[in-house]
C-alpha cells in the first residue's frame, strides 16, 4: 500500500472492518474498498431502476438517422 492517510472510525465498526477484513483473508483496505465499491454498485442499481423522467423517455423513444 503506497500513499495512504487516516480516517476515524469507532472502535466498534473498527472492529466489524477488522473481524470482516480476518474472515476474507483480506488487508481492512481491500474490504473498505470492495465496501464502498459494493454501495456505488448498489447505488447505481436503484438509480437504473428509478422511473424515467419524461425526457429520458423522449430520448429513448427518439428515431435514429
Amino acid at each position: 500500500m503506497g500513499d495512504t492517510t487516516t480516517i476515524r472510525v469507532s472502535r466498534q465498526t473498527h472492529g466489524r472492518i477488522t473481524r470482516l477484513a480476518q474472515q476474507r483473508n483480506e488487508t481492512i483496505d481491500q474490504t473498505v474498498d470492495r465496501a464502498l465499491r459494493a454501495l456505488r454498485q448498489l447505488s447505481m442499481g436503484r438509480e437504473l431502476s428509478d422511473k424515467l423522467t419524461d425526457e429520458e423517455e423522449t430520448w429513448l423513444g427518439a428515431e435514429l438517422g
